[in-house]
């Protein structure tokens, strides 16, 4: 269970994280769209995980390897806004959110396009 100072840095960098993904994917990733679906920030808050959704999933892996390459930037980002008032700038891990390939997997099953053996 996550501190409330944990969820309250996890909403802040989501916030900022957010409005830097979208000028940055808009920019090297036209027609792409990168948000931010949560962040999680260690107790002692130097490691956040951040939890990434890419639509259309075609060209995610490559988009993902740009953004970890692009940490420090991000970082920076982080350490010039919602991360002011606090000593470090955690580290940030960037993973991809499974929610929407689940989704889209639940959704096939459902209309008779997986690997449903009842169908």
């Amino acid at each position: 269970m996550d501190s409330n100072r944990q969820q309250k840095v996890g909403k802040l960098f989501q916030e900022e994280l957010a409005e830097a993904f979208r000028k940055w994917a808009s920019e090297l990733f036209p027609g792409n769209l990168v948000s931010v679906t949560e962040v999680k920030v260690t107790p002692d808050l130097s490691i956040a995980k951040v939890f990434i959704s890419i639509f259309p999933n075609d060209k995610k892996d490559e988009i993902l390897q740009e953004i970890n390459t692009q940490a420090p930037y991000f970082r920076g980002i982080l350490s010039k806004g919602a991360a002011k008032n606090m000593r470090l700038t955690p580290e940030l891990i960037f993973r991809l959110d499974p929610t929407l390939d689940e989704m889209d997997k639940i959704d096939r099953a459902l209309s008779g396009k997986g690997n449903n053996p009842i169908l």
